[in-house]
């Protein structure tokens, strides 16, 4: 029950991303993130990433891939729109 649920909000989390990649797309602009902030996010992320895939551990995995994705999009919004 608790993996489960653990699973779930792996999933889940992540997509809170979008809203941050909506509300660049629709600005137009990027000026209110720090690019610090926000490529140091991806690079912990990307250094995390090998750790994730051989882990045993499902929800770490999925959690990691999900959230590779989405960030990635934000990090590439983000500089886009710089």
């Amino acid at each position: 029950m608790i993996k489960t649920i653990g699973l779930i909000a792996a999933v889940i989390l992540p997509f809170w991303n979008i809203p941050l990649i909506v509300r660049i797309e629709r600005r137009k602009s990027s000026k209110d993130i720090s690019l610090f902030w926000a490529i140091g996010v991806w690079i912990c992320l990307i250094l995390m990433f090998p750790a994730a895939l051989i882990s045993n551990d499902i929800v770490f995995k999925v959690f990691s891939i999900v959230n590779i994705i989405l960030f990635s999009i934000v990090a590439i919004q983000a500089l886009r729109y710089r």
